[in-house]
């Protein structure tokens, strides 16, 4: 077993058959195709289609009473990645002889990750609902270093106990976002430095081992959190814990930058 591990990490692509190497590599264009369409077509909603488009009847209460900046990043978002998608399947239409299986097998491995950050966020706002999360709550306005730190401190436990920075994000915004403005607005911050500061730090604890994306992540490639996390750790918890601080240092001394 041993031999197997060190000749895995010394394998080199290169020294494949050309043939075989063509078919484990795909070309340049394919690869980083959908990446460029999702970019270009979020873009392209957001700033030139969905400008443009009647949005008044969001305002009726059976739509919501909402506004189209309320909604204008999940329908940019859906909709580059339903292109990205359609993209793909038109470029690999010949290696899909059985377009309805593949997609079959698709939306029923879209369910892990939707069940897993689901599940994780219900259960973080359901924490956020107790009684007792008042207490925590006391704890958060009551660390020391000002509003900045102190959201820093929120964002970054709330994230870690729901295991998602988006819900994470969520619940400590609902529970004291309207507080941290306050504290924020008597302190001179610039509420731009506060949200910045909130959605970096709902990104660090929030990649435990029980976030929903490693879980998938591992799920998919058939890895284990005890081999594999630590490298997770490093570019998803410790790269943003460094970033914060640094980004908190300077908006100290700068302000909003």
């Amino acid at each position: 077993m041993r031999e197997r591990a060190t000749n895995a990490d010394n394998f080199d692509p290169a020294e494949l058959p050309h043939g075989h190497r063509s078919e484990q590599l795909p070309p340049f264009v394919p690869a980083v195709g959908p990446i460029l369409i999702v970019l270009a077509v979020n873009l392209i909603m957001s700033l030139i289609v969905l400008p443009r488009v009647y949005t008044g009847f969001l305002a009726e209460p059976r739509f919501g009473e909402i506004s189209l900046s309320a909604v204008s990043g999940v329908w940019s978002v859906v909709t580059a990645l339903a292109v990205a998608s359609l993209f793909l399947v038109v470029i690999h239409r010949k290696r899909l002889p059985e377009l309805r299986k593949t997609l079959d097998a698709g939306a029923n491995a879209s369910v892990l990750p939707g069940l897993n950050t689901a599940s994780l966020v219900g259960f973080g706002a359901v924490v956020a609902a107790l009684p007792a999360f008042a207490v925590v709550r006391d704890g958060f306005l009551a660390v020391p270093g000002g509003p900045i730190v102190s959201i820093a401190v929120a964002a970054n436990v709330m994230g870690g106990i729901t295991g998602s920075a988006s819900g994470g994000l969520i619940i400590a915004l609902d529970a004291l976002g309207e507080t941290y403005a306050h504290l924020a607005a008597a302190a001179g911050i610039d509420p731009a430095l506060m949200h910045r500061v909130a959605s970096i730090s709902s990104g660090a604890l929030a990649m435990l081992p029980h976030n929903g994306a490693v879980v998938t992540l591992l799920a998919i490639c058939g890895a284990t959190q005890r081999g594999s996390y630590r490298e997770i750790m490093m570019v998803g918890l410790v790269g943003p814990l460094i970033a914060l601080v640094i980004v908190i240092a300077l908006g100290k001394i700068f302000g909003a930058f």
